[in-house]
């Protein structure tokens, strides 16, 4: 089956008197149109992992393959590049621009690859607009919308790229749970109906026994790797 990200032995070290190491030979390979969870303890590595995998930092060894292209000898450009066109972040924080639109935000990550806004790249905007239930509010500003309607167009700018991969990094945790379990909906549907790959960042067991894959790091290294 063809990944939409594959890690191969890597190994992190943090340079310092002495070197500390943080991940021990991880092999780690998401399929395309899996929908993953991963777990773990403060200090477990966790955030390390989530930054190699998103190609936000490089390993000390091993090899990260984006759509089966290794990253090893990309330039910081090509990375980011990649990255851009690949892979969609959706963080606790959302990270929205309070001065502009919804719509505005969503449309960023396209500009920012120096891509004009064509009618067709608006309608997708709409439609992934209509999918997460907040058409009404999308010409609204940021700071005249809810928490959950903030997340909700995160996850639309996520998207707007059409990646492969969703990364998604404790993304309900400031949120109740009446919009905690309609983003995790909304997860699963974008998976279902676009076969995005998504990898969900959770401290939160139940979060996790939602997804078809649960994937436990401690110390560095993976402990479990269940797929239910």
């Amino acid at each position: 089956m063809d990944n939409a990200i594959e890690l191969r032995n890597v190994e992190k070290y943090y340079r310092g008197t002495p070197d500390v190491q943080v991940l021990f030979g991880i092999d780690l390979a998401l399929t395309k149109g899996s929908f993953n969870s991963l777990v773990g303890e403060s200090g477990s590595g966790k955030s390390t992992l989530l930054n190699i995998i998103g190609t936000l930092d490089q390993p000390t060894s091993g090899e990260v393959l984006v759509d089966n292209r290794s990253t090893a000898h990309l330039s910081r450009d090509k990375i980011a590049e990649l990255r851009n066109h690949t892979i969609g972040f959706v963080f606790q924080f959302h990270y929205l621009l309070p001065e502009f639109t919804a719509l505005e935000n969503v449309l960023m990550p396209h500009v920012i690859g120096s891509r004009k806004t064509t009618p067709e790249v608006r309608a997708w905007a709409d439609e992934l607009f209509d999918l997460v239930g907040i058409t009404k509010v999308k010409n609204n500003r940021v700071t005249n919308m809810s928490g959950g309607q903030q997340q909700r167009t995160a996850i639309v700018r996520a998207l707007i790229n059409k990646p492969a991969l969703i990364l998604a990094d404790e993304p309900t945790g400031n949120l109740d749970s009446t919009n905690t379990a309609n983003i995790y909906k909304r997860f699963r549907e974008i998976n279902e109906r676009y076969g995005t790959t998504f990898l969900i960042v959770t401290h939160d067991r139940r979060i996790a026994e939602q997804t078809d894959r649960i994937i436990e790091i401690r110390d560095g290294r993976i402990l479990l790797d269940i797929n239910k």
